[in-house]
């Protein structure tokens, strides 16, 4: 029986409305088929490709949509720039398109925010500042652009006029969690930057009770810990890979640990390699996990055909997101909860683990605005239970594969750099190349919320950041010391 358009426009608007993404886009497809000059549709199609996992579909169905003349072509440019930016790590491609957003829409603020951010990532101070700026002449103390505006800010001085501009816009009327949170965070850092730690702390503990309001985020300790159990039960040895024909693929340079913990800095580090690429946070690893269900029984004891057609899908999606690229670094810091996937599908795989000072770390996770899945960051307490469980999971996972995990202390590695950089390239079977001590000096984009400290050289600053808060980090401490 032929489906006729309106049958197959309802089953597309239906998978949409249902999160179906994959089913959505054939839906649309299979309209366009039929009825290939609808531009919205199109559009709608590109949505779809991305959220299902397929970029480079998503840019032809948008190509599409733009040659045949949609309406508010602005915003398709600007999604396409997404795409480029986030999926496949192209920033010059993604620059390009939102220029061209703009000659469209001067005054779009979308791409306006979305042009700051990306030259944040590029480290083009200056010019990420001048975006915001734009972006707060079309919506005058915007929380978004006024707080980006200021987390490209070096400040100086308690006394700048950007710090009160941020007071004035948690303490403004009808100011939403969201916004209250967004400021100050924003804020937090602008007062630690200037030495004025107690304001700091206060502003701190403020915006992540409005980012708790806004998100309902919670942490479940019980929970957690009851995952890492399970977690450890099943991966008790290393798994029989079995007898496979096919020779071993390549797999990337996985870095991961806590967050906040270095991993950036050191996939920068290896970034700067000739024969390394970077990845950045990739979503991969968790877009596998959700589709095979967050059961460790399953992964451990699933047959060599499922453990291949998994890792022929994460390499495939590896490839979309850099092409071309022969070695590859997937930093994902919480992928330590998945190293027994990690190791069913490469058991080659070399795994970098950074650690250090929990200390430091749960100042910095408290003084960040993360994201709502991270809900333990937001709590000290909580904080130093998550580190305490990382803690012994990857004890567990150490005594597994004691061969295969190098862990990397950010605490060495700032204070004798060469051969910490020496080891790290040693155990990724890399040659020295100067280039990896100069990493800052390299180009291209960094996506973290540490990305102007990987534009400077090596320093011990951070080191002991936590001191100047001693008074205030009791239930870390508390949390940490537990039994």
């Amino acid at each position: 029986m032929t489906s006729t358009p309106e049958t197959l426009l309802g089953q597309a608007v239906g998978h949409k409305a249902a999160g179906r993404w994959a089913e959505a886009a054939a839906a649309y497809s299979d309209l366009l088929t039929l009825m290939p000059d609808m531009p919205d549709t199109w559009f709608n199609l590109g949505l779809m490709q991305r959220r299902a996992g397929r970029p480079q579909a998503a840019l032809e169905a948008y190509r599409q949509a733009l040659e045949r003349g949609v309406l508010g072509p602005e915003e398709a440019h600007l999604n396409r720039a997404v795409i480029f930016s986030d999926d496949l790590g192209d920033s010059e491609a993604a620059l390009a398109e939102l220029t061209r957003a703009l000659a469209i829409a001067p005054y779009d603020l979308a791409a306006l925010l979305n042009l700051g951010n990306l030259r944040e990532d590029r480290g083009e101070r200056e010019q990420a500042r001048t975006a915001y700026r734009r972006a707060l002449e079309v919506a005058p103390g915007h929380p978004l652009a006024l707080s980006r505006l200021a987390n490209a800010t070096v400040f100086e001085s308690i006394d700048d006029p950007l710090i009160d501009a941020l007071r004035q816009g948690i303490a403004r009327p009808g100011a939403d969690a969201a916004d209250r949170a967004e400021l100050g965070f924003a804020l937090t850092r602008a007062l630690d930057s200037v030495g004025e730690h107690e304001a700091a702390f206060a502003a701190a503990i403020a915006a992540n009770a409005d980012s708790r309001a806004f998100s309902g985020a919670t942490y479940d300790p019980a929970a957690h810990d009851a995952r890492v159990d399970r977690t450890m039960a099943a991966f008790n040895r290393p798994l029989k890979t079995g007898d496979r024909s096919d020779p071993e693929p390549s797999a990337p340079i996985f870095i991961l640990g806590l967050f906040r913990s270095g991993s950036t800095l050191v996939e920068r580090i290896l970034a700067a390699h000739p024969r390394v690429t970077s990845g950045g946070e990739l979503a991969l690893m968790p877009r596998l996990v959700q589709t095979i269900g967050d059961d460790p029984a399953t992964v451990a004891e699933a047959s060599p055909e499922t453990v291949s057609g998994w890792r022929k899908t994460y390499l495939d999606a590896l490839a979309t997101a850099r092409p071309g690229a022969a070695l590859v670094t997937d930093k994902r810091p919480d992928n330590f909860l998945h190293i027994g996937l990690i190791k069913a599908m490469f058991p080659d795989a070399r795994i970098i683990h950074t650690n250090r000072d929990p200390m430091d770390v749960g100042l910095s996770n408290l003084f960040l605005h993360l994201d709502g899945s991270m809900a333990y960051a937001g709590d000290l307490a909580d904080t130093g239970h998550w580190i305490r469980a990382h803690d012994r999971l990857m004890a567990h996972w150490k005594s597994v594969y004691p061969d295969d995990i190098l862990t990397v202390d950010y605490d060495v590695l700032v204070r004798a750099p060469r051969q910490a950089i020496e080891q790290v390239l040693a155990f990724c079977g890399l040659e020295w190349d100067d280039a990896c001590l100069d990493f800052h000096k390299a180009g291209g984009a960094v996506r973290t919320a540490s990305v102007w400290q990987v534009r400077e050289p090596l320093y011990q600053r951070s080191s002991g950041r936590w001191r100047a808060y001693k008074q205030h980090l009791g239930p870390l401490r508390a949390a940490l010391d537990a039994a």
